[in-house]
């Protein structure tokens, strides 16, 4: 990807900008999706130690970012974990074009009393014992990408989409989810809470509840239900100009180094 294309495309919302990283004191208003919380931590604390910038970053359901912003919070760059969100507000003239910065995909977080493997875990999913979550759909791209994968599943076992759609326990993303204490990870609270048996989320999500509950499994999506994300990136119109710089960090070698080492596939690497 070429960077004279990147800044082109993300800094249609203003103008002014200058590709040089300078010092500045406004803070860049900041909003990603949760599942980029830790990621995206590392690269605002690498790009402020480079520019002494300002970045308030607050980190939610990319859908219910969406709505802030349409409805009128003072944003001035978004990512997203799909492209759907910032490509709607591209298209009613909230923002400029959309760039996609990362992918993510889904992986099947386990208790550590389920027998789980790629192979058996439609079937696990289907059991009616088992207690299955997700995120909830529209609010989070995670609880749409979770959908899909009762979609795909639907090809495999006739009457599995329902079944699944009609099951799943919609736990995190949404207005109304429960919060987990200040610092936990979402979805490790909740299957250390036992709330569910198998949870459906991304990859780096699951990794990182690991981290927290190291009991829980971890499972791959069979390629038959696998289904991947793509993250899109847009610079919110009438933005300051500084947030272009920090949109080109993201994609720059650094950021995206960053992103590929806590299990993003990025891009702009090789």
């Amino acid at each position: 990807m070429k960077y004279q294309w990147i800044l082109g495309t993300l800094f249609i919302a203003g103008s002014g900008f200058s590709s040089h990283l300078a010092a500045h004191d406004v803070a860049i208003e900041f909003r990603a999706a949760g599942s980029l919380k830790a990621a995206m931590t590392e690269i605002i604390s690498a790009y402020q130690g480079k520019t002494h910038a300002v970045v308030t970053a607050d980190f939610a359901p990319s859908g219910l970012l969406r709505k802030r912003i349409e409805s009128g919070e003072k944003v001035d760059l978004f990512a997203s974990a799909n492209m759907k969100h910032p490509t709607t507000l591209s298209q009613a003239s909230l923002s400029g074009d959309v760039v996609m910065f990362a992918r993510n995909k889904l992986c099947a977080l386990a208790q550590p009393e389920v027998e789980l493997s790629s192979d058996n875990l439609l079937n696990q999913m289907l059991d009616n014992k088992i207690r299955l979550g997700t995120s909830t759909p529209k609010a989070d791209p995670a609880g749409d990408y979770a959908f899909k994968v009762f979609e795909r599943a639907e090809q495999v076992s006739v009457g599995a989409q329902k079944r699944l759609e009609a099951k799943a326990l919609q736990l995190t993303g949404g207005p109304d989810s429960a919060k987990p204490p200040k610092g936990r990870n979402p979805y490790a609270w909740v299957m250390e809470n036992k709330r569910a048996d198998i949870f459906l989320t991304y990859c780096t999500n699951a990794v990182l509840a690991q981290k927290e509950v190291k009991p829980l499994n971890i499972v791959q999506l069979p390629d038959h239900l696998s289904v991947g994300a793509n993250y899109g990136l847009t610079v919110i119109r009438e933005a300051q100009p500084h947030a272009a710089e920090l949109a080109l960090f993201i994609l720059s070698p650094q950021g995206q180094e960053i992103l590929a080492s806590y299990g993003f596939d990025t891009p702009t690497l090789p």
